[in-house]
């Protein structure tokens, strides 16, 4: 390990620890360097507050001067809700910029490089890239396309059940495994799921740990079936937004939302318009939302190609039984050929359960 990637690896570290905290903006950490001694360390807290670099430099004041700076991101150039860092990484005498990623605006891209350049400063770029890029792939996603990272959850038998011919489902997977979904949930800003999973269950759907802030909850509901007294509309420990089809109910519509519930018309003549509600979603700067819907909701997400990321929780458990449900309905594909192919997969042990996450793959 050189001495570049050992800095930018505390900075990327610093970096993670905010995550859930800085949407819709990145996860950046920063380190500040002066004869082999760290002078400055700064991370991203919330979006309007100073940046990474900002933290270090106030940290490192004067030691800065003639030193070195690590930064997970490419220095900002614009002014926004805070000044440019690029231009105050200048004025305080920094000499070597180590850049892990560059920012992945085009709008933006290299033009905190240029500042950096033109002032004199060298400038190295790629320590840690794809740490980096992974890191921030909320973000990444968000920045160019203005629509919400998805991620798919789902907690199943190793056979794929998610609940039994019945309709049983407490508990598939271990107090280990449901621990870390809350995490999960504190992490995105958002969390969606179909009316069947209300009307079965009744969920908070909330992120259960101390200090954990609770998501925006997103329910499609075509023709506004939800009942008044679920935990979502009821208990208030989080906002909660309704998506329809153009079959809804508007004597109902207009009880929710002197409730306090947003209701929102889509165009779909029977089901809600998946696409119309990622569009509404990231137009309200809303970057990441975590799919936990039954078979046809995360079936849906598929066949529309909608989903950016898969995280399957697998108890080591069989249910069997044609009428017991699957995470995944729908008409599905017709050959092989056309499976839909997981890449960059990884698997963990938590608990009894075993972890996987993939990211799929579109033809």
């Amino acid at each position: 390990m050189t001495n570049h990637e050992f800095y930018m690896d505390l900075a990327l570290s610093n970096a993670k620890a905010m995550k859930g905290q800085t949407d819709p903006n990145p996860l950046v950490g920063s380190v500040i360097v002066n004869d082999n001694r760290i002078v400055g360390i700064g991370t991203h807290l919330k979006a309007g507050e100073p940046h990474a670099e900002i933290h270090a430099l106030r940290m490192a004041g004067e030691k800065a001067k003639g030193g070195t700076i690590y930064v997970t991101l490419e220095p900002c150039s614009h002014h926004g809700r805070t000044g440019p860092c690029a231009v105050a990484i200048v004025e305080a005498g920094i000499k070597k910029v180590v850049i892990a990623t560059l920012d992945p605006n085009p709008i933006v891209s290299e033009n905190g490089v240029k500042i950096l350049k033109d002032a004199g400063l060298e400038v190295i770029v790629g320590v840690r890239q794809e740490e980096s890029r992974q890191m921030n792939e909320v973000f990444n996603k968000f920045i160019v396309q203005k629509k919400p990272f998805i991620t798919l959850k789902a907690g199943t038998t190793l056979d794929g059940k998610i609940a039994t011919h019945t309709s049983d489902s407490k508990w598939i997977t271990s107090q280990e495994s449901r621990l870390d979904v809350h995490h999960m949930r504190n992490e995105h800003m958002a969390i969606l799921v179909g009316v069947n999973t209300v009307l079965k269950d009744n969920p908070e759907l909330t992120a259960r740990i101390p200090n954990g802030r609770n998501p925006l909850r997103v329910i499609l509901d075509s023709t506004l079936r939800i009942p008044l007294d679920s935990k979502v509309i009821t208990d208030k420990q989080a906002d909660t937004w309704i998506f329809t089809s153009n079959q809804y109910d508007q004597e109902k519509e207009s009880v929710l939302q002197s409730l306090g519930i947003k209701v929102f018309h889509t165009n779909g003549s029977k089901n809600v318009h998946l696409k119309e509600v990622l569009d509404t979603l990231g137009e309200h700067l809303i970057s990441s939302v975590l799919v936990e819907g039954g078979g046809t909701v995360n079936g849906s997400f598929l066949e529309n190609q909608l989903i950016d990321k898969v995280v399957l929780y697998f108890a080591p458990k069989l249910i069997g039984g044609r009428d017991a449900p699957t995470f995944l309905e729908g008409t599905g594909v017709d050959k092989m050929l056309e499976a839909i192919e997981l890449t960059d997969t990884t698997i963990e042990k938590i608990g009894k359960d075993f972890k996987f996450i993939g990211y799929p793959i579109y033809k």
